[in-house]
């Protein structure tokens, strides 16, 4: 029904920059908060960034100030700039939206297959 699509990850060096994408497609009547997710070994998957339909953003402590969510509505895409990237950065990072599907009342989360950022010294 749905489908997110990121971009490919990358190995970066320490005070480095990357930039992920996501695109979703499918039955979409409206996407509402879209944002980004990660998960490193042995760790639970924790909120990156968030930004809501109307452009409203939400930050990891970890991330402020180095990283930038953004989205672009026509193109359903989500964006994660990311700067001044550091070792703990390293995880597989996913692309979450609440889509409410063409026709269906209810709004459900998808996920993106995740990819792998790794940030070396």
């Amino acid at each position: 029904q749905v489908q997110l699509v990121e971009s490919e990850g990358g190995l970066v060096q320490a005070g480095g920059s990357l930039r992920l994408s996501c695109a979703a497609s499918g039955s979409i009547h409206t996407i509402y908060d879209m944002g980004w997710f990660r998960q490193a070994p042995g760790k639970q998957r924790e909120l990156v960034a968030q930004i809501t339909i109307d452009g409203s953003t939400n930050y990891a402590d970890s991330v402020k100030g180095r990283f930038t969510i953004s989205r672009d509505n026509a193109k359903k895409m989500v964006f994660l700039q990311m700067d001044s990237l550091k070792p703990v950065d390293t995880a597989v990072y996913y692309c979450n939206a609440k889509v409410k599907i063409s026709g269906w009342v209810v709004v459900l989360d998808y996920w993106g297959q995740g990819t792998q950022v790794t940030v070396s010294l």
